[in-house]
C-alpha cells in the first residue's frame, strides 16, 4: 500500500512537517508532492486532493484525508503494526488528549512565534500569554514523561503521534529562545537532533522558500544540533559517483566534501545533501566507501 501526501513550504509550514513526520518516523510508504503555497502549481496540486483546501492532504488507499488530526488517526487505523500510539490504555488516552490540545490550542505561541526552521530571533521577548502557553506545554510534557518513567527521549518513551505534533513546538521554542525548563529543553534537543527532523530541515534549506513563497537566501539557525559535515556546492567536478544516490539518474550537479566530489541529478538533491550530509542514508553509502 503506497500513499500520497501533499505538502507546502518546508521551512514555514508546521502542518506539513507534522504530516510528513507521521509517514517518515513510522516508515510508511508514501509519495510526496510539494509545491510553494499560493503558487499556481500549488492550486493545481490541491485540486487533485479535493475537497482538501490546504496542506497536508493525503490520499490513503484511494481516500482523501486532510487535517493532521484526521491524518494521524487514519494512519493509525490503517497501520496498526506501526504502533503509532502508546500500547498502555492510560498512556494512549493521554497521548490523544495532548495531541488534541496541540491541534486546537496554544494560539499565543502560534501567533507570536511563526515557525521558520532556517532563522533564529535572538531579540524576541515573549508576552505573558506566550509564557502561559509554554508553561502549559511543559506541564503536559512532564506528565507524559512521568507516565513513561523517563524511558527514552520521547514523550511516552517510544516515538508516537504526540511527538510528531509537538515537533513544530520544539522548533518554535528553540528559534525564538523562549525560556524553558531543563527537562523540557532536553526533549526539544531530541527533536532538533533527530535525523528525520534534520532531513526535513535540510530539504527546507534546499528549497530556499520563505513564508510568502518567495525564494530567499538561506540562514542556517544555530540550534543545538551536531555540527554538520563541511560540504559545499561546486559548479563542476569529476565526481566519484556516476549516478545520483537518490534517483539513480546521471549526475549533473556537484558537491565537495573534505576534498572529494560527489554528483547528483539536480540542484535539490545536491543542496539537501550540502545542508546536512550525515542524515542521508543513500548518500552515506557512497561517502563511506
Amino acid at each position: 500500500m503506497t500513499h500520497e501526501l501533499a505538502i507546502g513550504n518546508r521551512s514555514t509550514c508546521s502542518w506539513s512537517l507534522r504530516g510528513w513526520l507521521l509517514f517518515e518516523k513510522f516508515n510508511l510508504p508514501v509519495k510526496i508532492r510539494s509545491e510553494r503555497i499560493r503558487s499556481d502549481a500549488y492550486r493545481v496540486m490541491m485540486a487533485d486532493f479535493a475537497p482538501a483546501r490546504s496542506v497536508p492532504a493525503a490520499r490513503l488507499d484511494g481516500v482523501v484525508v486532510y487535517d493532521t488530526l484526521a491524518l494521524a488517526e487514519s494512519l493509525n487505523e490503517l497501520h496498526p503494526e506501526a504502533q503509532m500510539l502508546p500500547a498502555a490504555p492510560a498512556a494512549r488516552g493521554l497521548a490523544r488528549s495532548i495531541v488534541a490540545e496541540m491541534h486546537s490550542g496554544f494560539t499565543a505561541l502560534r501567533n507570536d512565534c511563526s515557525i521558520d526552521l532556517l532563522r533564529v530571533f535572538p531579540d524576541f521577548e515573549p508576552s505573558e500569554k506566550v509564557l502561559d502557553d509554554v508553561a502549559r506545554i511543559e506541564e503536559i510534557w512532564a506528565c507524559a514523561r512521568e507516565m513513561a518513567s523517563g524511558v527514552g527521549p520521547w514523550l511516552f518513551g517510544e516515538y508516537s503521534i504526540a511527538d510528531a505534533f509537538y515537533a513544530p513546538v520544539a522548533a518554535r521554542i528553540a528559534s525564538y529562545g523562549v525560556p524553558i525548563s531543563e527537562n523540557a529543553a532536553a526533549y526539544i534537543v531530541a527533536h532538533l537532533c533527530d535525523p528525520a527532523f534534520r532531513r526535513w530541515r535540510a530539504m527546507a534549506a534546499a528549497e530556499k522558500v520563505g513564508q510568502s513563497g518567495d525564494v530567499r537566501d538561506v540562514l542556517q539557525a544555530p540550534w543545538p544540533t551536531p555540527p554538520r559535515l563541511p560540504a559545499a556546492p561546486v559548479s563542476l567536478g569529476s565526481s566519484e559517483n556516476e549516478f545520483c544516490p537518490y534517483s539513480g539518474k546521471p549526475v549533473t550537479h556537484f558537491m565537495e566534501l573534505e576534498g572529494r566530489v560527489f554528483g547528483f541529478c539536480n540542484a535539490f538533491c545536491r543542496d539537501k545533501t550540502v545542508a546536512d550530509p550525515e542524515v542521508w542514508e543513500d548518500f552515506q553509502k557512497i561517502y563511506q566507501k
